[in-house]
């Protein structure tokens, strides 16, 4: 299928081919029908992506702190790559979308239902329920099409609260400034509008609004004080997108004692406190289409609010705008400028530097559910090789920022045959996949577990994923590499333990503990390999903030940050202690009033059968001046100290100085290197089985023991 993708990079605009997405249980597939083109928003994101490394800094300013404070903990070459990498990711255009239902996951949508979502700009799109709306027999799929973006005055009018016979201004007359005229025109209100554009003027009067035309020089204070006979006015709405502060302060002079401002669009916003103090004016930014907005907890699981408590929600939202089309107060068929076939999207984009265009309206082909290239879970990307016996041929499932930074090109580098990846919606698996030139890029896993060419399966997915696809696929009688963690409960550990015995060994399976594998975690295992007496650890790792509300955070799908990302360190240590696990305890920082504290600020204490113990500091409240992982042993009358992977110092060690790398290695490549190895030279895998069950039960154990 086709779907319209930006590069961040240098904003270059592609139609590409990818794989139908997957639907999945509280989603809708969707066959898109016609897509709007927000000229505003959209226009944004071009430009961003044209603009040079230096003005995308200086228009991120929180980005360039957060990428300083990564060169001094990670170095310059680690940050580097990153940032390249987070600009090298296709970006989906589109979140205005009409069309019909090829599958449902949602009850009360039945295939063939015409719906409105903000998917993106696809033949095909997969939205969660909450973010789609079914539109009435009388609109059309054009003017359904608008819903989304008209949400995004709705809402905002909705925080003005305004009442009959108010006057309001609404400063922008763009696709969203004419829409919010109408509404608010449709709530007995009187409108005035402002803008630089004679025509989006005249099209402001045609709604029944006054409009003062900046293009001619008319003053929007004395045409507002007019309009509002002299009283100022009750509201303004600010719909423009500008840097200048000028709209903000024009606001606030047009606005009468304790009236109100609403931001919509994006405008400078260095308020002046006489402009607010002496008539106690309000302001308010708006968010986008209403409550809802970005909570996973609404938009991914489906999750409404109760009506009681929050009346008008996104969903809810939209179906009021469609309501208002049907109804006939709402008319946007005047904002559509510009029409092109979706095989025209790149030229459709084009048109978005003619100031002129306002509403851009794509078509798709109408729904064949016999078209086997709009349904296909799998496109061609190179020509697969031939393969040897010997060769490790990896399937990826996951196409995410750490397997398309780090592991895919580990696995490449080790000696892997790449051949296809599998991504849950097609666009990041085309888009890496063609990077690393893997074969195919697929978006159904089954594809993986069935293909005969394939032996080898990288799971690099959602961390509730892992148990299931390691165990599917080695039920498939394939190697499996699992990114940690290798699952999230003791009873997946035991089924996963069980269908390994199973193998009887033939089958390799391997988590990614990759800290083990760091050149300087493996001088630190010859050196301590001198001294039989016990040892003593106390590794730090300063993980930093996660918001709570992250999906790692969530123990149902990513475990929990212990199961997710400590479970290093306790692999860590079990590997430099060379001794099993025989105890642990754990504590992690006391409830505050009002402050929900994680499981991600913990001590944790292990025991070894030789005598050796170790704490791990897992905490998220440091700071980033203060290096992010530092492990220190004590044995040998002697303390070795590794700080970030990069620096290994000697205290007192006999014959050991200390050494240093060029830049950090936490051993991604050499653990990839040998499991694929492993599979080739058919040698023992590289961390035996015992060890990977031990420290994933231990791991279970501990974030259990935390959340009580």
């Amino acid at each position: 299928m086709k779907q319209i993708l930006q590069n961040l990079g240098n904003g270059e605009t592609i139609l590409s081919d990818v794989p139908c997405p997957q639907n999945k249980l509280g989603h809708l597939l969707i066959a898109s029908q016609k897509t709007l083109v927000s000229a505003g928003t959209e226009r944004m994101l071009v430009e961003f992506g044209k603009a040079s490394v230096f003005e995308k800094a200086r228009q991120q300013p929180d980005k360039v702190k957060m990428v300083l404070g990564k060169v001094r903990t990670d170095g310059l070459m680690p940050t580097l790559d990153a940032v390249r990498s987070k600009l090298d990711q296709p970006l989906p255009l589109g979140y205005c979308n009409a069309g019909v239902v090829m599958d449902s996951g949602v009850q009360g949508y039945e295939i063939g239902d015409r719906v409105v979502s903000n998917g993106n700009h696809a033949e095909v799109v997969r939205v969660p329920q909450n973010l789609c709306a079914k539109i009435p027999d009388n609109v059309d799929d054009e003017s359904a099409a608008f819903t989304v973006l008209a949400s995004i005055g709705l809402q905002g009018i909705r925080l003005v609260q305004p009442s009959l016979g108010e006057c309001v201004v609404v400063t922008g007359l763009g696709l969203i400034g004419l829409v919010t005229v109408q509404l608010l025109k449709a709530q007995g209100c009187r409108v005035l509008g402002i803008d630089f554009d004679s025509g989006r003027c005249a099209m402001a009067r045609g709604f029944g609004a006054e409009a003062v035309d900046l293009s001619k020089g008319e003053s929007p204070i004395e045409k507002a004080a007019a309009f509002s006979r002299g009283r100022g006015v009750d509201a303004v709405v600010i719909t423009a997108a500008t840097k200048s502060n000028e709209p903000i302060h024009q606001a606030a002079q047009m606005c009468r004692k304790r009236g109100r401002i609403v931001l919509v669009g994006v405008v400078g916003l260095e308020l002046s406190r006489a402009d607010f103090y002496e008539k106690e004016l309000s302001f308010q930014v708006s968010c986008s289409y209403g409550p809802g907005r970005y909570d996973p907890e609404y938009e991914d699981k489906g999750t409404d609010y109760p009506v009681g408590f929050v009346r008008w929600t996104e969903q809810r939202n939209f179906e009021a705008v469609l309501d208002m089309m049907s109804s006939g107060a709402l008319n946007v068929k005047p904002l559509i400028t510009h029409r092109f076939a979706i095989e025209g999207a790149v030229e459709a984009y084009q048109t978005l530097n003619d100031s002129k265009a306002l509403g851009v309206m794509l078509s798709y082909p109408a729904p064949n559910l016999n078209r086997g290239d709009l349904l296909s879970r799998k496109v061609s990307l190179y020509a697969p090789a031939s393969y040897r016996p010997t060769d490790a041929v990896c399937s990826f499932l996951g196409a995410g920022n750490y397997a398309s930074r780090v592991l895919i090109p580990a696995f490449k580098k080790g000696g892997a045959k790449l051949h296809s990846l599998a991504s849950s919606g097609g666009v990041s698996g085309v888009h890496h996949g063609k990077k690393h030139e893997f074969a195919y890029s697929v978006t159904d896993e089954i594809e993986v577990y069935q293909d005969e060419a394939v032996n080898t399966v990288v799971i690099a997915t959602q961390h509730n994923l892992h148990a299931r696809q390691a165990l599917t696929a080695l039920q498939a009688g394939k190697h499996v590499f699992v990114e940690k963690p290798l699952a999230l409960t003791l009873v997946e550990l035991d089924e996963l333990e069980s269908a390994y015995q199973q193998t009887e060994g033939r089958q390799h399976l391997m988590v990614g503990f990759n800290r083990r594998f760091a050149p300087l975690v493996q001088q630190m295992k010859q050196l301590l390999s001198v001294s039989n007496q016990p040892k003593a650890f106390i590794m730090t790792m300063n993980a930093g903030e996660i918001p709570p509300n992250h999906w790692t955070q969530d123990a149902a799908v990513g475990g929990g940050r212990i199961i997710g990302e400590a479970c290093h360190y306790i692999d860590l240590m079990r590997f430099l202690a060379g001794s099993e696990i025989t105890g642990f305890t754990a504590t992690k920082m006391g409830e505050v009033p009002g402050i929900e504290i994680t499981e991600d600020k913990a001590s944790i204490t292990l025991t070894f059968a030789d005598g050796s113990f170790g704490t791990i500091l897992y905490l998220a409240n440091g700071g980033k001046a203060f290096p992010k992982e530092r492990i220190e042993v004590f044995a040998n009358d002697a303390v070795l100290q590794l700080d970030n992977f990069k620096a290994l110092r000697s205290f007192g060690w006999p014959g050991f100085k200390g050494k240093k790398l060029m830049s950090q290695d936490k051993g991604q490549h050499a653990c990839a290197a040998l499991f694929v190895q492993a599979i080739q030279q058919s040698k023992p895998t590289p961390i035996p089985a015992s060890e990977i069950f031990e420290v994933s039960r231990v791991s279970v154990q501990i974030a259990q023991s935390l959340r009580g």
